[in-house]
């Protein structure tokens, strides 16, 4: 009998271990599953706007809605200032990111317990169940850019060209905040189921503690520089400043923000896969 010469690739071997302390992020093994990543994220876009009328549609309704709403409560009624720019770009300009992030918590709460059965059955890095909410919410953010952008020019609202470069690292802040934080979340809702109840009122509160439709009150140094504790704070006060020229450059409080970002995200990683020896049997 002849024997080809043809000989079969080796497919990879994957050994698992149990993790130990507070180490073990295994991010290579993050890296080799990037397609499952993908994979992930793919589908919950397609859930997400599976029998809609709108589709996709639905990632601009939500900010503009919220736009019409206090552009009616917080200018007409109100009369909060804003800084000279007209208020309803001036308010979707900080509600862009702010419902990206608040997509984010939502949703990464509750992401490990609604893929429970996977979890159960076969095992993957854990970290791209979270991750890939981040990645849909941010596909919904590209979408509802659109709108702004139109916006914009209906107004008459140009940004300086170099600004715009700055847009880049202000959502990179942006996705550390929400991903460190969905990770914190979306871990403590497998041991209490009572987290997903609370996030809504918690970007709620957030989302008042940060001046997304309204111009916050000019603090002297140093307490300009505390309200960068609340990173979507620097976010926000950046994505203005990049896009319609209003108030002054972050500064210091984007620095603490960065900061304040990236522990939390360190954090948070390191949390979740403390716990996530324990998702299988407790999920």
């Amino acid at each position: 009998m002849a024997v080809s010469s043809r000989a079969k690739p080796r497919r990879p071997t994957y050994v698992i271990k149990r993790s130990t302390g507070w180490g073990g992020l295994e991010l290579g093994n993050l890296w080799r599953q990037r397609e499952l990543l993908f994979t992930f994220t793919k589908r919950n876009i397609l859930v997400r706007y599976k029998q809609t009328g709108l589709g996709i549609a639905w990632a601009i309704l939500q900010p503009f809605f919220l736009m019409v709403v206090f552009t009616l409560f917080f200018k007409r009624l109100g009369n909060v200032s804003s800084n000279g720019i007209p208020y309803p770009i001036f308010s979707y300009s900080g509600l862009l990111p702010w419902t990206f992030f608040a997509t984010c918590l939502t949703q990464s709460a509750t992401s490990l317990v609604a893929n429970q059965n996977l979890i159960r059955k076969i095992y993957f890095p854990r970290l791209i169940i979270p991750i890939s909410t981040v990645l849909t919410a941010l596909v919904d953010f590209a979408v509802a850019s659109t709108l702004l952008f139109g916006m914009m020019v209906y107004y008459g609202v140009y940004p300086d060209p170099v600004r715009l470069l700055a847009l880049p690292g202000l959502l990179l802040l942006a996705i550390a905040t929400a991903l460190g934080v969905g990770l914190w979340l979306s871990a403590l809702n497998v041991a209490y189921r009572d987290v997903q109840y609370v996030t809504p009122f918690l970007a709620q509160a957030w989302l008042f503690l940060t001046p997304a439709v309204y111009v916050s009150t000019t603090f002297s140094e140093p307490w300009a520089t505390v309200l960068g504790l609340n990173p979507m704070q620097g976010v926000v006060a950046g994505f203005r400043w990049a896009l319609l020229d209003s108030g002054q450059p972050p500064g210091p409080m984007l620095a603490v923000s960065a900061c304040v970002a990236v522990a939390v995200l360190v954090s948070g990683t390191v949390f979740f896969r403390r716990l996530e020896r324990s998702f299988a049997d407790v999920i």
